[in-house]
């Protein structure tokens, strides 16, 4: 990613997480990136066209989180819980920028750009369920494609419900990630 753009989308993190989606303006994003306000022009028309590149890079921390995290050699299982815990933790240590992102996107028309975004992760959680269908880990009659969609929304609406919607206690969290789990392991066909 080009430095100058790369620069406006973390200023655009930090200024809207300081001040809000709605009393943010172009000027205070530009001044935090120490550019002038034409170069912001030159890679996004308003300050809500900023918000997909913010759901891009959230996406791509996500991700490279949870390559990080999760060892090819545990079972399936393991590498399951370390996905989910992974998910829930960039939530909980983002959830600011989460909220901005989904209220940018929806009040936009950039919310169709989300399949877009999601590709790389949608492509990697559809290789991590297709080689485990390989091995004979999941039921035969999985597809990897879909299912690595339905999987990923489902662990973040569970993560998004414990720390954007309520105050994400403790004890919340560690019984939706136990449940998101369990029902993940029972839909995929993994004895457990």
């Amino acid at each position: 990613m080009d430095n100058k753009k790369e620069r406006i989308i973390h200023a655009a993190m930090d200024v809207f997480t300081e001040k809000g989606l709605e009393k943010t303006k172009v000027s205070d994003i530009v001044k935090k990136a120490g550019i002038a306000q034409g170069t912001f022009y030159i890679y996004f028309s308003s300050k809500l066209s900023v918000v997909p590149s913010i759901a891009e890079v959230m996406v791509e921390k996500t991700l490279s989180e949870i390559i990080k995290k999760v060892n090819k050699n545990d079972p399936f299982s393991e590498q399951m819980k370390d996905v989910i815990d992974v998910a829930f933790s960039v939530t909980k240590e983002y959830r600011q920028i989460f909220a901005l992102v989904y209220a940018g996107l929806a009040s936009t028309d950039y919310l169709q750009e989300w399949e877009a975004l999601y590709s790389q992760y949608y492509s990697w959680m559809s290789k991590f369920l297709g080689d485990a269908k390989e091995a004979g880990t999941l039921r035969q009659n999985l597809d990897p494609d879909q299912t690595a969609v339905l999987l990923i929304d489902l662990i973040e609406s569970a993560a998004e419900q414990t720390f954007l919607y309520s105050h994400g206690d403790k004890d919340m969290e560690a019984i939706k990630k136990k449940e998101v789990w369990e029902f993940s392991m029972y839909g995929l066909g993994v004895k457990i």
